[in-house]
Protein backbone atom coordinates (compact mmCIF):
# COMPACT_ATOMS: atom_id res chain seq x y z
CA UNK A 1 0.00 0.00 0.00
CA UNK A 2 1.54 3.53 -0.93
CA UNK A 3 1.58 6.66 0.73
CA UNK A 4 -1.99 8.00 -0.82
CA UNK A 5 -3.64 4.72 0.31
CA UNK A 6 -2.63 5.21 3.47
CA UNK A 7 -3.44 8.51 3.98
CA UNK A 8 -6.45 7.86 1.90
CA UNK A 9 -7.41 5.10 4.60
CA UNK A 10 -7.44 7.28 7.99
CA UNK A 11 -8.98 10.77 6.50
CA UNK A 12 -12.70 11.17 8.41
CA UNK A 13 -15.43 10.59 6.14
CA UNK A 14 -18.25 12.32 8.97
CA UNK A 15 -18.61 14.28 12.03
CA UNK A 16 -18.69 11.27 13.61
CA UNK A 17 -15.58 9.83 12.45
CA UNK A 18 -13.77 13.38 13.05
CA UNK A 19 -15.23 12.55 16.92
CA UNK A 20 -13.73 9.04 17.26
CA UNK A 21 -10.58 9.72 15.53
CA UNK A 22 -9.54 13.21 17.42
CA UNK A 23 -7.32 13.21 20.36
CA UNK A 24 -8.04 12.88 23.87
CA UNK A 25 -8.19 16.78 24.39
CA UNK A 26 -10.91 16.80 21.77
CA UNK A 27 -12.64 14.10 23.29
CA UNK A 28 -12.91 15.95 26.95
CA UNK A 29 -13.75 18.71 25.78
CA UNK A 30 -16.34 17.90 23.44
CA UNK A 31 -17.78 15.78 26.55
CA UNK A 32 -17.60 18.67 28.50
CA UNK A 33 -19.79 21.02 25.55
CA UNK A 34 -22.45 17.78 25.39
CA UNK A 35 -22.83 18.29 29.21
CA UNK A 36 -23.46 21.89 28.88
CA UNK A 37 -25.88 22.15 25.37
CA UNK A 38 -27.88 19.15 27.83
CA UNK A 39 -28.22 21.22 30.57
CA UNK A 40 -29.12 24.63 28.72
CA UNK A 41 -31.83 22.85 27.13
CA UNK A 42 -33.06 21.52 30.44
CA UNK A 43 -33.09 25.38 31.20
CA UNK A 44 -35.14 26.67 28.29
CA UNK A 45 -37.52 24.21 28.74
CA UNK A 46 -37.91 24.63 32.27
CA UNK A 47 -37.46 28.42 31.93
CA UNK A 48 -40.43 28.19 28.96
CA UNK A 49 -43.15 26.13 31.31
CA UNK A 50 -42.47 29.27 33.87
CA UNK A 51 -42.64 31.98 32.44
CA UNK A 52 -46.14 30.30 30.60
CA UNK A 53 -47.55 29.70 33.77
CA UNK A 54 -46.84 33.69 35.25
CA UNK A 55 -48.37 34.49 32.36
CA UNK A 56 -51.86 32.56 32.46
CA UNK A 57 -51.40 33.37 36.46
CA UNK A 58 -51.18 36.79 35.08
CA UNK A 59 -54.37 37.15 32.99
CA UNK A 60 -55.94 35.27 35.88
CA UNK A 61 -55.38 37.86 38.25
CA UNK A 62 -55.90 41.00 36.19
CA UNK A 63 -59.46 39.38 35.59
CA UNK A 64 -59.99 38.67 38.89
CA UNK A 65 -59.46 42.18 39.59
CA UNK A 66 -61.78 43.71 36.73
CA UNK A 67 -64.75 42.10 38.11
CA UNK A 68 -63.95 43.45 41.55
CA UNK A 69 -65.32 46.97 42.25
CA UNK A 70 -63.51 47.68 45.40
CA UNK A 71 -60.29 46.78 47.38
CA UNK A 72 -62.22 44.80 49.80
CA UNK A 73 -63.85 42.83 46.93
CA UNK A 74 -60.78 42.78 45.17
CA UNK A 75 -58.91 41.46 48.24
CA UNK A 76 -61.78 38.19 49.01
CA UNK A 77 -61.71 37.51 45.20
CA UNK A 78 -57.72 36.78 45.34
CA UNK A 79 -57.72 34.99 48.06
CA UNK A 80 -59.49 32.21 46.30
CA UNK A 81 -57.19 32.16 43.35
CA UNK A 82 -53.70 29.75 43.20
CA UNK A 83 -50.86 30.87 45.16
CA UNK A 84 -48.79 33.47 42.26
CA UNK A 85 -46.53 36.41 41.85
CA UNK A 86 -49.25 38.74 42.04
CA UNK A 87 -51.11 37.24 44.01
CA UNK A 88 -48.47 37.28 47.06
CA UNK A 89 -47.49 41.17 46.00
CA UNK A 90 -50.87 42.01 46.58
CA UNK A 91 -51.67 40.17 49.85
CA UNK A 92 -48.19 41.33 51.52
CA UNK A 93 -49.45 45.28 50.39
CA UNK A 94 -52.82 44.54 52.01
CA UNK A 95 -51.11 42.58 55.00
CA UNK A 96 -48.34 45.89 56.03
CA UNK A 97 -51.35 48.23 55.33
CA UNK A 98 -54.13 46.62 57.68
CA UNK A 99 -50.64 46.53 60.11
CA UNK A 100 -50.55 50.07 59.89
CA UNK A 101 -54.21 50.95 60.05
CA UNK A 102 -56.12 47.94 61.53
CA UNK A 103 -59.61 47.30 60.04
CA UNK A 104 -59.49 50.33 57.30
CA UNK A 105 -60.44 47.92 54.92
CA UNK A 106 -63.51 46.67 56.40
CA UNK A 107 -66.37 48.22 54.05
CA UNK A 108 -68.43 50.01 58.00
CA UNK A 109 -64.90 51.09 58.68
CA UNK A 110 -65.02 54.96 59.47
CA UNK A 111 -62.70 57.51 57.59
CA UNK A 112 -59.72 58.03 60.11
CA UNK A 113 -56.55 59.89 59.18
CA UNK A 114 -54.35 59.07 56.60
CA UNK A 115 -50.98 57.14 56.31
CA UNK A 116 -48.10 59.55 57.18
CA UNK A 117 -45.11 60.37 54.77
CA UNK A 118 -42.99 57.64 56.54
CA UNK A 119 -45.85 54.96 56.17
CA UNK A 120 -46.20 55.29 53.00
CA UNK A 121 -42.69 55.16 51.89
CA UNK A 122 -42.95 52.09 54.21
CA UNK A 123 -45.51 50.69 52.34
CA UNK A 124 -43.83 51.47 48.65
CA UNK A 125 -40.66 49.90 50.59
CA UNK A 126 -42.39 46.47 51.01
CA UNK A 127 -44.33 46.58 47.84
CA UNK A 128 -40.44 46.93 45.94
CA UNK A 129 -38.84 44.42 48.25
CA UNK A 130 -41.70 41.51 47.02
CA UNK A 131 -41.39 42.34 43.55
CA UNK A 132 -37.65 42.02 43.67
CA UNK A 133 -38.04 38.47 45.07
CA UNK A 134 -40.55 37.67 42.85
CA UNK A 135 -38.44 38.76 40.35
CA UNK A 136 -35.38 36.91 41.55
CA UNK A 137 -37.42 33.80 41.33
CA UNK A 138 -38.12 34.17 38.09
CA UNK A 139 -34.95 34.80 37.14
CA UNK A 140 -33.56 31.90 38.60
CA UNK A 141 -30.89 29.94 36.01
CA UNK A 142 -31.32 32.60 33.43
CA UNK A 143 -27.73 33.72 34.47
CA UNK A 144 -26.29 29.96 33.84
CA UNK A 145 -27.78 30.35 30.33
CA UNK A 146 -25.52 33.88 30.06
CA UNK A 147 -22.62 31.63 31.36
CA UNK A 148 -23.08 28.50 28.77
CA UNK A 149 -23.64 31.07 26.18
CA UNK A 150 -20.63 33.07 26.67
CA UNK A 151 -18.17 29.92 27.61
CA UNK A 152 -19.09 27.45 25.08
CA UNK A 153 -17.92 29.14 22.09
CA UNK A 154 -14.02 29.53 24.08
CA UNK A 155 -14.50 25.84 24.78
CA UNK A 156 -14.54 25.22 21.62
CA UNK A 157 -11.74 27.53 19.97
CA UNK A 158 -10.06 25.91 22.90
CA UNK A 159 -10.06 22.42 21.50
CA UNK A 160 -9.39 23.70 17.66
CA UNK A 161 -6.39 25.50 18.96
CA UNK A 162 -5.52 22.14 21.02
CA UNK A 163 -6.26 19.75 17.60
CA UNK A 164 -4.68 22.25 15.14
CA UNK A 165 -1.54 22.28 17.56
CA UNK A 166 -1.52 17.80 17.35
CA UNK A 167 -2.19 18.08 14.09
CA UNK A 168 0.87 19.97 12.64
CA UNK A 169 3.34 18.40 15.88
CA UNK A 170 1.79 15.55 14.32
CA UNK A 171 3.05 16.65 10.54
CA UNK A 172 6.81 17.40 11.68
CA UNK A 173 7.08 14.10 13.03
CA UNK A 174 6.24 12.82 9.67
CA UNK A 175 8.34 14.90 8.09
CA UNK A 176 5.79 15.99 5.29
CA UNK A 177 3.98 19.06 4.91
CA UNK A 178 1.41 18.40 1.99
CA UNK A 179 -2.16 19.05 2.53
CA UNK A 180 -3.65 15.88 2.82
CA UNK A 181 -1.37 15.31 5.43
CA UNK A 182 -2.89 18.85 7.32
CA UNK A 183 -6.48 18.51 6.15
CA UNK A 184 -7.76 15.74 8.50
CA UNK A 185 -6.27 16.86 11.62
CA UNK A 186 -7.49 20.79 11.11
CA UNK A 187 -10.78 19.25 10.18
CA UNK A 188 -10.94 17.21 13.47
CA UNK A 189 -9.81 20.31 15.08
CA UNK A 190 -12.48 22.43 13.61
CA UNK A 191 -15.25 19.80 14.92
CA UNK A 192 -15.27 21.29 18.72
CA UNK A 193 -15.47 24.26 17.65
CA UNK A 194 -18.80 23.38 15.35
CA UNK A 195 -19.68 22.11 18.57
CA UNK A 196 -19.12 25.35 20.79
CA UNK A 197 -21.20 26.88 18.60
CA UNK A 198 -24.40 24.47 18.51
CA UNK A 199 -23.94 25.20 22.24
CA UNK A 200 -23.41 28.75 22.46
CA UNK A 201 -26.23 30.10 19.66
CA UNK A 202 -29.84 28.45 21.19
CA UNK A 203 -28.31 29.43 25.14
CA UNK A 204 -28.28 33.24 23.79
CA UNK A 205 -30.84 33.39 22.11
CA UNK A 206 -33.05 32.22 25.05
CA UNK A 207 -31.40 34.04 27.31
CA UNK A 208 -31.98 37.45 25.49
CA UNK A 209 -35.60 36.28 24.62
CA UNK A 210 -36.24 35.59 28.63
CA UNK A 211 -34.92 38.52 29.41
CA UNK A 212 -36.94 40.54 27.85
CA UNK A 213 -39.80 38.58 29.02
CA UNK A 214 -38.69 39.19 32.73
CA UNK A 215 -37.97 43.07 32.23
CA UNK A 216 -41.99 43.10 31.09
CA UNK A 217 -42.67 41.18 34.18
CA UNK A 218 -40.91 43.61 36.79
CA UNK A 219 -42.83 46.22 34.54
CA UNK A 220 -46.22 44.53 35.42
CA UNK A 221 -45.23 44.24 39.00
CA UNK A 222 -44.22 47.59 39.50
CA UNK A 223 -47.37 49.39 37.83
CA UNK A 224 -49.64 47.30 39.48
CA UNK A 225 -48.26 48.15 43.27
CA UNK A 226 -48.58 51.70 41.83
CA UNK A 227 -52.59 50.79 41.48
CA UNK A 228 -52.74 49.02 44.45
CA UNK A 229 -51.39 52.67 46.10
CA UNK A 230 -53.80 54.75 43.72
CA UNK A 231 -56.48 52.60 44.82
CA UNK A 232 -55.92 53.12 48.27
CA UNK A 233 -56.20 56.59 47.70
CA UNK A 234 -59.22 56.57 45.61
CA UNK A 235 -61.17 54.88 48.39
CA UNK A 236 -59.64 57.64 50.63
CA UNK A 237 -57.92 55.08 52.66
CA UNK A 238 -54.84 57.06 52.47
Amino acid sequence: MNLLAIVQARVPTSAIDMIFSGGISTKIILVILAILSVSSWVIIFWKAIQFRRVRLEGDRFLASLERSQRLNDAYNSVLRLPESPYTRLFRQGVNFFSELRPGALRDDAPIGPGLSEAQLHALKLVLEKEQGQESDDLAAGLTWLAIMAAVSPLLGLLGTVLGVMSAFLGVAAAGTANISAIAPGVAEALITTVAGLTVAIPAAIAYNYYASRLGAFDGELEGFASEFIGSLAREGRL
